[in-house]
């Protein structure tokens, strides 16, 4: 079964810091402000939510999926972030990916797919 989309909400204690984290640094558009709550476009059909309330970034990773993560990351290095792991392969997974924490201390992961077995209509080398 498919769905539509996929909205992934992450909880905020200050709904502009992370805005301008999310939309300035990252680059994501705004598509919805709910007052308590604001929706990202993240791709076609992906989006990532802010909403006010108490952070829980234990065990969350919102994996940004991206076909150039070296150039991708160097132009996040320019508008100032600062990553938590750099660029590299990761054999295990047949991945290339970096890492980096949001504000509110979830943790954010720029990645490819290396495998040929990831779905054709979805970002891949």
């Amino acid at each position: 079964m498919r769905y539509d989309g996929l909205v992934t909400l992450l909880r905020t204690v200050d709904l502009d810091r992370a805005e301008d984290f999310y939309s300035g640094l990252l680059g994501l558009e705004r598509v919805l402000d709910q007052g308590g709550c604001r929706i990202f476009r993240v791709s076609s059909s992906g989006f990532l939510g802010v909403c006010a309330g108490t952070p829980e970034p234990q065990g969350v990773i919102v994996t940004l999926v991206a076909a150039d993560v070296r150039e991708r990351c160097a132009e996040l290095e320019r508008r100032g972030v600062r990553f938590e792991k750099s660029v590299s392969y990761n054999a295990e997974f047949d991945i290339t990916h970096a890492f980096l924490r949001d504000p509110d201390g979830h943790l954010v992961e720029v990645q490819r797919f290396e495998s040929a077995e990831w779905p054709d209509d979805v970002v891949r080398t």
